[in-house]
Order: C-alpha cells, then sequence, then structure tokens
C-alpha cells in the first residue's frame, strides 16, 4: 500500500513536469513568433508568463524534496527524484531564454527588423520539438531515444553558424547595422543554449536507467548517417 501510494506520487510529479515542459515549449516558440511579427503585446505576455513557469518549477521541486525526505527512495527511485531536480532545473533555465527573446523584442520598440526572420523561427521549432522529445523519453525511461536525440544539436548549431553568418555580412556591408545584428545574434543564442539544454536532460534520462552519468558523445559519423 506504501508502494502504491509512492508509485501514485512519483506519477503526479512526472505530470506535472511534463506540464512544465509544455510551457517552456510554448514560451519558446511563441517568444520568436512575437519578434517575427514585432507583437509587443505577445512578448510581454510571454514575460509575464514566466513567473508562472518558476512558480510551478520551485513547487515541483518542492514535492521532490518532500519525497524524498519521507519516502527514503533507493537506487533507481532516488536517481529519478534526483534527475527530475536537474530536469525542472533545464526547463525553468529555457523558460528564461524564452523571455529573454521576448525582452529583446521589447527593447527594439519600433525598430524594424533587420532581415525577415527565416533561421530563427526554424531554430526554435527544432529546439522545442527536440524538447518535447527528450522529455517524453526522460518521463518514459526511453533510454534509445534519449541517446539519440543530441545528434540534432549539430543541426541546430548550422543553423546558428548560417544566422551569424548572414548577420556579420549585414554589418561588414554597413556598421549601422551592429546593433540590430546583435539583437538576432542573442536571439539565436538563447535558441542554441535551449538545444544544449536538450541534451542535458538526454543524459539524465541515460542516468536514471543505468546509474551512469556522463556526456552522450556522437561521432561525425552518426551525425551525418542522421542526416540521410
Amino acid at each position: 500500500m506504501i508502494r502504491k501510494t509512492f508509485e501514485n506520487d512519483i506519477q503526479q510529479v512526472k505530470d506535472d513536469v511534463s506540464a512544465l515542459g509544455g510551457l517552456v515549449e510554448r514560451a519558446i516558440v511563441g517568444a520568436v513568433e512575437s519578434l517575427k511579427k514585432r507583437d509587443i503585446k505577445a512578448s510581454e505576455k510571454i514575460i509575464a508568463d514566466d513567473k508562472e513557469i518558476n512558480k510551478r518549477r520551485f513547487a515541483i521541486e518542492n514535492q521532490l524534496m518532500i519525497l524524498i525526505a519521507t519516502q527514503q527512495p533507493m537506487a533507481r527511485d532516488l536517481r529519478l527524484l534526483a534527475s527530475m531536480m536537474e530536469v525542472i532545473s533545464e526547463l525553468e533555465r529555457m523558460g528564461d531564454y524564452a523571455k529573454g527573446i521576448a525582452q529583446i523584442n521589447v527593447r527594439m520598440g519600433e525598430e524594424k527588423l533587420l532581415k525577415p526572420l527565416i533561421d530563427i523561427p526554424r531554430m526554435a521549432e527544432k529546439g522545442a520539438d527536440m524538447l518535447h522529445r527528450a522529455l517524453n523519453a526522460f518521463l518514459q525511461s526511453d533510454v534509445e531515444t534519449a541517446k539519440s536525440i543530441p545528434v540534432e544539436d549539430d543541426e541546430v548549431d548550422a543553423l546558428y553558424n548560417q544566422i551569424y553568418r548572414e548577420l556579420m555580412i549585414f554589418v561588414i556591408e554597413d556598421p549601422k547595422n551592429i546593433e540590430r545584428s546583435n539583437w538576432l545574434l542573442w536571439v539565436a543564442h538563447n535558441l542554441e543554449r535551449v538545444a544544449d539544454r536538450v541534451t542535458n536532460i538526454c543524459e539524465r534520462t541515460v542516468f536514471v536507467a543505468t546509474g551512469e552519468l556522463g556526456e552522450i558523445k556522437v561521432s561525425d559519423d552518426e551525425f551525418w548517417k542522421n542526416q540521410k
């Protein structure tokens, strides 16, 4: 009976983590969409909604601390609870990145975008998709999926490098473009960091299942195999 109650408690926390992940996914995509449309009100809402992400993160952390203190979990259960602590921290930071993008849109005021946004929305969609699948893999202890996702970080890095090169061309052509170029570069940087943190979640999935904590390394051969 005690074990059943513990399992129910863990499932509730998993549901809460999943809901938190959903909020973060929407914040990431929404922040870029509001920037693309130069929708200041939408950006202001994303900034305000970040408080809810933080609130939920700390509520989940409190649940986890209570479970660890009162249930004295062993082995895999303890790894799961401890890893959830790390995962919600990663989610909260991703929420901060989305808020940062929204803040950039607000700070730009009446300024026009330096260029139409093409690769930045792709980065956002890719990052949010990777996050969705990585979080599902974590909650379902799907090690195979967790190990396969980090290779996709190279796609995000390639988009970032493409954006960087394009923005530098604008600056070279006219130094007056530096400020507007920097705004978009910071947006791309935030999205690149989202993908990095997704990899951290994947590594936690492997840790929960195997007890081994380390980086998921992807060889060049594996990367190009996944491009086919």
